[in-house]
């Protein structure tokens, strides 16, 4: 009979922090991550007080890091899956099919789920505009993953040398985060052939960016800056 009180009292534990993430989700979306209140949250989530959100998340930061871990581990069980196709293919993978990996999980759960698409327009834009580097935001999955995916990226980029590789990986998820937000703005989001042609052109466009050469201007700059900085001796 213990156990079984338990077992209940966690389950309805489980059950407020996923109703208090969702809410959370579909406030920021309607009005914005600067916008909403601890409060609001609590009571579109149903509970009386905002002592709920503490006792679970301590406090807002810690309910949107929560939020972000339940999302992160969505997108890489896909992710996984995707490597895994791509490893099971006799040639080395080309570049669209590494680009694929990296946009597909998203698109994939938008399509099925409208409360992944909640998330997306609540949180994907501030990936985009963070001070943070967004290589460092986007590294709260599987380490194991996130490895796979940059080794095999890196080995598709030879053109670039590290620096330069980072730079553009940077710009490359900036570039997404941005679309996929603007794009799930759309009534019919990531559905139907609206939504498979943004896809595919948001492939192409991922494919270019990370694969065009430097040119000598900013290969010339790139140095001065580094130099400038420290990290490279004159």
């Amino acid at each position: 009979m213990a156990l079984e009180l338990l077992d209940q009292k966690a389950a309805r534990g489980e059950a407020t922090r996923q109703s208090l993430m969702r809410s959370a989700e579909r406030l920021f979306a309607e009005k914005g991550a600067n916008n909403v209140t601890i409060r609001e949250i609590v009571e579109t989530a149903g509970q009386k007080n905002e002592s709920a959100l503490q006792y679970h998340f301590k406090n807002l930061e810690g309910l949107i890091a929560a939020t972000h871990r339940y999302r992160d581990a969505q997108i890489v069980a896909v992710r996984s899956r995707c490597l895994d196709e791509i490893a099971n293919q006799p040639n080395q993978p080309h570049l669209r099919d590494l680009a694929v990996a990296m946009v597909h999980p998203t698109f994939e759960l938008a399509g099925k789920y409208a409360d992944f698409r909640r998330y997306i327009r609540g949180f994907s834009l501030s990936l985009a505009t963070s001070d943070v580097p967004p290589l460092i935001s986007v590294r709260r999955g599987s380490r194991e993953i996130d490895e796979r995916l940059g080794d095999l990226l890196r080995a598709a980029l030879p053109q670039l040398d590290n620096e330069s590789y980072r730079r553009r990986l940077d710009a490359a998820i900036r570039y997404v985060s941005v679309s996929v937000y603007g794009h799930a703005q759309q009534a019919n989001a990531f559905r139907g052939k609206t939504g498979e042609l943004f896809y595919h052109h948001l492939i192409d466009t991922l494919v270019g960016l990370l694969s065009a050469d430097e040119s000598p201007e900013t290969r010339a700059l790139s140095r001065e800056v580094a130099i400038f900085e420290g990290r490279l001796s004159d």
